[in-house]
C-alpha cells in the first residue's frame, strides 16, 4: 500500500502536537514545517519533539526576513488595522507560512496539506485559501472538520488528556489553557478563560509588554521614524542617537522599548469571517509605534481626497488579509493602488513614547519644498497668496442647498427644543 506524504504545519504546541500523533495512526508519513516568524521558541526542542512523536522529518523554516519585508513592511505600508484595533499581526504570518508550506509540498511531492485550524476559526480559511492560489490541485486535511477527530476531541481538554496519555509534553494546563501564537509582529491569546468577554485577562498572561500602570518607565522616550514612500527605514533613537536600519532591527527594537511602556495591548471582541464574534487578547507594541507615526505622516502628505479614497480601500484590503486573501486579485489591485498614493509619503515622523501609548509629536517632509503643507499659506500672520474675501462665495455656495432645504421644510429645530 502506497503510503500518503502529508506537510503538517506545525507550532510544537498542543494541537499540531495531537494532530501529528492523530494523523501517523491514520496511517500518513508526516512531513513537519515548523515556521520561524520570530516567535521565542526553542526551536530544536520543538523538531526533537516531533520527531519523537513520529514525524519523518522536521522543516525549521527562517522565513523572518521574508515576512518582515514582504507582509509587515508592505501591511505598514498600507496602514492596514481590521476593524479600527486589529493590526492583524496572525493575518499577515498565515500567507507568509503558506509559502513555506507550499515550497515543502513541492519539494517533497506531497499530495496533502494539513493544519491544525479551529472548524471555527479564520486560520483555516486562510491557510486554504492561500494554498489553493498557490497549488490549486492540493488536498487538504483540517482534523478540527474531520468528523471522527471532532467526535473523539471536543475541545482543548481532550487534548490534553490525549497528549498525556501518548507520553506528548505540552504547556498547557488544565487550570491555564489560553491559546497563544506568536511571531515577530505580535502576541495573540484566546480561548479558554479569555472566552468569556467579562472576564478580565489574568496579569499572568501577558508576555511581551509590561504593565503600563505598575512597571513602565515614568519618564517619557522619543524615537524619529523615517519613511520613504511609506516604508518604515529606519528608525533613531533621539536619547541614544543609535539608528536601526533594517525592518528586523527596528521591529525588535521598538518591541523592546515600546514593550517597556506597555504600549500595544488591546482585548477586543472581532467579527471573524466565518460569522462568529471572538475575543482575543493582543500585544503589539512596535506595529503601533510604526502605525501611529505613519498615520501621522500620511495625513500630513496627501492630498484630502487622496487621503479619503486611500482610507476607503485599506478599510478593504484589511478585510482582504483578515480574510485570507492576500493572494487574490482584488489584494493585488488595491495594493497597487494604495503604492501609488504612498508615493508622496516620504519624511520623518518624531514619536513620543508614554506608559500605554505612544503620540507623533513633530513630522517633517523630505522635501519641504515639494510638500503640500505651506506653512506660508496657513500663517495666521500673513495672507500668503490666501484671499479672505474668497471664502464668502465659498461659503454662499455650499450654503444653497441648506437654504433650500430651509425654504422647502422650513427651519432646523434644536434638540432641547
Amino acid at each position: 500500500m502506497v503510503v500518503e506524504k502529508v506537510i503538517l504545519a506545525y507550532s510544537g504546541g498542543l494541537d499540531t502536537s495531537c494532530i501529528l500523533k492523530w494523523l501517523l495512526e491514520q496511517r500518513y508519513e508526516v512531513i513537519c514545517v515548523l515556521a520561524d516568524v520570530g516567535q521565542q521558541e526553542n526551536f530544536e526542542a520543538a523538531r526533537q519533539k516531533a520527531l519523537k512523536i513520529g514525524a519523518k522529518e522536521v522543516i525549521v523554516a527562517d522565513i523572518k526576513q521574508q515576512f518582515a519585508e514582504q507582509y509587515i513592511w508592505p501591511a505598514i505600508q498600507m496602514g492596514l488595522i481590521y476593524e479600527e484595533r486589529y493590526l492583524l499581526g496572525t493575518s499577515l504570518a498565515r500567507p507568509c507560512i503558506s509559502v513555506a508550506l507550499i515550497e515543502a509540498a513541492r519539494r517533497h511531492g506531497a499530495k496533502y496539506l494539513a493544519h491544525g485550524a479551529t472548524g471555527k476559526g479564520n486560520d483555516q480559511v486562510r491557510f486554504e485559501l492561500c494554498a489553493y492560489a498557490l497549488q490549486p490541485d492540493l488536498k487538504i486535511i483540517a482534523p478540527w472538520r474531520d468528523v471522527e477527530f471532532c467526535r473523539r476531541f471536543q475541545g482543548r481538554q481532550d487534548l490534553i488528556a490525549y497528549a498525556q496519555l501518548h507520553g506528548i509534553e505540552v504547556t498547557a494546563k488544565p487550570a491555564t489553557p489560553w491559546s497563544t501564537d506568536a511571531n515577530m509582529l505580535h502576541i495573540s491569546y484566546e480561548s479558554g478563560v479569555l472566552e468569556d468577554p467579562n472576564t478580565v485577562a489574568p496579569s499572568s498572561l501577558y508576555e511581551l509588554t509590561l504593565d503600563p500602570f505598575t512597571q513602565a518607565p515614568k519618564t517619557p522616550h522619543r524615537v524619529c521614524v523615517h519613511f520613504e514612500h511609506g516604508l518604515p527605514t529606519r528608525v533613531a533613537d533621539l536619547a541614544t542617537s543609535r539608528v536601526y536600519s533594517t525592518p528586523l532591527e527596528m521591529l525588535k527594537y521598538l518591541n523592546e522599548l515600546g514593550g517597556s511602556y506597555g504600549i500595544g495591548r488591546i482585548d477586543i471582541v472581532e467579527n471573524r469571517y466565518v460569522g462568529l464574534k471572538s475575543r482575543g487578547v493582543y500585544e503589539t507594541p512596535a506595529g503601533t509605534i510604526l502605525y501611529a507615526a505613519h498615520q501621522d505622516l500620511e495625513v500630513f502628505a496627501l492630498d484630502r481626497e487622496v487621503l479619503r479614497t486611500k482610507q476607503l480601500l485599506r478599510d478593504r484590503m484589511s478585510d482582504y488579509v483578515y480574510n485570507g486573501y492576500w493572494f487574490s486579485p482584488e489584494a493585488l489591485y488595491v495594493r497597487r493602488c494604495i503604492q501609488l498614493a504612498q508615493q508622496q509619503v516620504t519624511g520623518e515622523v518624531t514619536m513620543e513614547l508614554a506608559p500605554g501609548y505612544c503620540r507623533a509629536i513633530a513630522r517633517k517632509a523630505a522635501d519641504a519644498v515639494a510638500a503640500l503643507y505651506n506653512q506660508q499659506l496657513v500663517s495666521m500672520d500673513v495672507h500668503g497668496g490666501y484671499v479672505p474675501q474668497d471664502a464668502g462665495g465659498f461659503i454662499a455656495i455650499n450654503a444653497v442647498r441648506v437654504r433650500e432645504h430651509v425654504r422647502a421644510f422650513g427651519p432646523y429645530q434644536s434638540d432641547q427644543n
